[in-house]
């Protein structure tokens, strides 16, 4: 009986909520549909906050990877320069912030002028909430190709040559280039060069753009400042291990975690239908550059290298930032791949071939995988031609690579690769080598020896590993 009365119960219950939406629904006013018109704006509205949105967190992502490159320079060096190096990058980005804006803007995206460089648009003059959006998410970019030759310089670099550096850097070397591929009027997407070969180049996120301009010039310092102390002995080197792994590899996942922002924040775009497959085909690249190395490592020494292993994380990263919307799953893993026995042979052809001293790997990562990068878009990419699955992405390579019967992608990829390191390698040097006669680019070795901290800043970062005087 009482099983029965908890069903006629439960039954009653049903029909009496039943009831009452019935009721409610007859009390409620259907809100006004709209017109056409109406509908559409309010769609259109939408579309763009989420865009404006994407590329303020977006934006915000890219500018935590500072804190990446930060903990992976220190952990890689010597606690005798972390102050110093926690200095470089956090002024760094503070430089980078003021000198964009003032200037490194409107070289870069400002009224164009013969397709080398912009000549307007400098302090933001005459900026609106898009202008704005846009100049958020293109300035913590900026400061990254800064960020990269700090790291191959690092505990030998006078501090105030490098801020000096830093300036160039952010209002000529990195938007001269970036003007050429991203400004839609540069040298390397319209006129003459595009005209002959038959296809712009592509660089999606800045294998070149960042990476590759970063890289070639900090070889360019490398080569002027010379090796730390001690590096070499006989013509060999000799390695020189940092003080923190953790601090490396949580510095590694941070750039990682950052690559969300830098390559999917790319698409421009908070609709985008396709940002999904832009961080996916990143990740691969990622783990299979990490996954190569530790390969490679483990068959040349008998033990699998940590901190190479991070480093091959980083060249599948940097690899894949200008191809990562014009390939496939497969081919991001073979670019990947492909990055993981560049970043290694890279790392010992600098040492061992060219005698150079970079302490974190950052000529191999950014430079030579950056390389790689723009001339893989001329092999993977499936562009946007009929029967492509990529035809209505926006952003893609409008050519196919040599993979799939192009030829002229290819062709423009290498142009542009070229150019990338021709500029971003002379124009270093030329700043580097004045800097050097002027305020003089190398502290004195009595200065090396104790350490950055103590010369430049009077601090130790560490002050419980200080001997105290009695």
């Amino acid at each position: 009986m009482y099983g029965i009365s908890q069903k006629l119960n439960y039954k009653m219950i049903w029909q009496a909520l039943l009831l009452m939406s019935v009721i409610s629904m007859l009390f409620i006013v259907p809100a006004s549909a709209g017109t056409v018109e109406e509908n559409s704006e309010s769609i259109a509205n939408l579309q763009t906050a989420l865009t404006v949105l994407w590329l303020i967190i977006a934006g915000a992502i890219v500018f935590l990877m500072h804190a990446g490159f930060s903990l992976v320079e220190i952990g890689l060096t010597r606690t005798k320069n972390t102050a110093n190096i926690l200095m470089k990058n956090f002024m760094t980005i503070c430089l980078g912030i003021v000198v964009y804006w003032a200037v490194g803007w409107g070289i870069m995206y400002g009224a164009d002028f013969a397709g080398l460089i912009g000549i307007d648009q400098f302090f933001l003059v005459g900026a609106d909430n898009a202008l704005w959006n846009s100049w958020w998410f293109q300035m913590v970019f900026a400061a990254t190709g800064a960020t990269i030759v700090s790291g191959a310089m690092a505990e030998r670099t006078d501090f105030k040559a490098y801020l000096v550096y830093t300036v160039f850097m952010v209002a000529l070397i990195y938007p001269v280039y970036g003007h050429w591929v991203w400004s839609g009027a540069g040298i390397l997407t319209s006129g003459f060069l595009v005209d002959s070969i038959g296809a712009s180049f592509h660089d999606f996120a800045g294998s070149g753009v960042v990476h590759s301009i970063g890289g070639y010039s900090a070889l360019a310092g490398v080569l002027i400042v010379g090796a730390r102390i001690g590096k070499f002995k006989n013509g060999k080197a000799i390695p020189i291990p940092g003080h923190s792994l953790p601090l490396a590899f949580l510095g590694t996942i941070i750039l990682a975690f950052g690559w969300v922002g830098f390559n999917g924040g790319s698409t421009l775009d908070g609709n985008d239908p396709y940002v999904s497959m832009v961080i996916v085909n990143t990740f691969l690249a990622a783990g299979a550059g990490a996954i190569m190395v530790m390969i490679i490592t483990w068959m040349k020494t008998g033990k699998p290298d940590p901190s190479l292993t991070a480093n091959g994380m980083l060249a599948g990263l940097v690899a894949i930032t200008a191809p990562c919307g014009a390939v496939t799953n497969w081919a991001a893993i073979v670019i990947g791949l492909v990055a993981g026995i560049i970043v290694y042979a890279g790392v010992m052809f600098n040492e061992n071939t060219l005698k150079v001293d970079d302490p974190v790997g950052a000529i191999a990562v950014h430079g030579y995988c950056g390389t790689w990068g723009l001339i893989a878009v001329g092999i993977f990419a499936l562009g946007q031609g009929e029967g492509s699955m990529l035809a209505d992405a926006a952003y893609t390579s409008a050519g196919a690579g040599l993979l799939y019967g192009g030829y002229q992608q290819f062709l423009i990829q290498v142009v542009g690769a070229i150019l990338s390191i021709v500029w971003a390698f002379g124009i270093s040097f030329i700043i580097f080598k004045v800097l050097d006669w002027t305020i003089g680019l190398r502290v004195s070795a009595e200065h090396e020896i104790a350490g950055l901290d103590i010369v430049e800043h009077g601090i130790s970062a560490y002050p419980e590993f200080m001997i105290q005087e009695e």
